[in-house]
């Protein structure tokens, strides 16, 4: 069996915790451009949203680097990219995990020669232990170890996705 690593509850206070912390980080009346990194951070994004009183929008891009393995490949691939524009404009990119840093890195400089007025992150898991690539991410909402890590959008080949927690995945067995 799995190992539950973080709770539905532990996930969901946390949010909470990190949308305060970001509406605090922006005038009042700004709003802010929230991009989700698919397919892991559309949960994320969705329960942030729902709990931020700022105005927010929304939009998504989809990047790989992992295919079907348990390790990233280090090749950073756009598969969609976003559908408006970013100048001008308080963008947050929402990532479900920072790993290696590398995808995030290459986010972030396309995002920044797109001329918003600021380019922040925010990240539901980091993995500091996994960096090959100095990476700012400006809210964590956990951090852990290195392990291999599913459910709340994150997936191994696909699958897991809809878990309400966080569990350890080990060596590809069944939830």
């Amino acid at each position: 069996m799995n190992k539950i690593l973080i709770s539905e509850q532990e996930i969901q206070d946390r949010i909470r915790s990190l949308a305060a912390e970001i509406e605090q980080d922006y005038p009042k009346g700004d709003e802010i451009h929230l991009v989700a990194v698919l397919k892991g951070g559309f949960m994320f994004l969705a329960d942030l949203v729902r709990v931020m009183s700022t105005g927010v929008t929304m939009d998504f891009m989809a990047l790989s680097s992992y295919g079907k393995g348990t390790t990233s490949s280090g090749q950073v691939r756009v598969l969609k990219d976003l559908d408006s524009s970013l100048e001008n404009r308080h963008v947050i990119i929402v990532e479900d995990i920072v790993d290696t840093g590398l995808t995030l890195h290459y986010l972030q400089d396309i995002l920044r020669a797109r001329a918003p007025k600021t380019v922040r992150t925010a990240c539901l898991l980091s993995k500091p232990s996994r960096r090959t690539v100095a990476v700012q991410v400006d809210y964590i909402g956990f951090t852990i170890d290195d392990h291999f890590v599913v459910g709340y959008g994150l997936d191994y080949a696909e699958k897991y996705r809809n878990l309400p927690h966080i569990a350890i995945l080990e060596n590809g067995q069944n939830l």
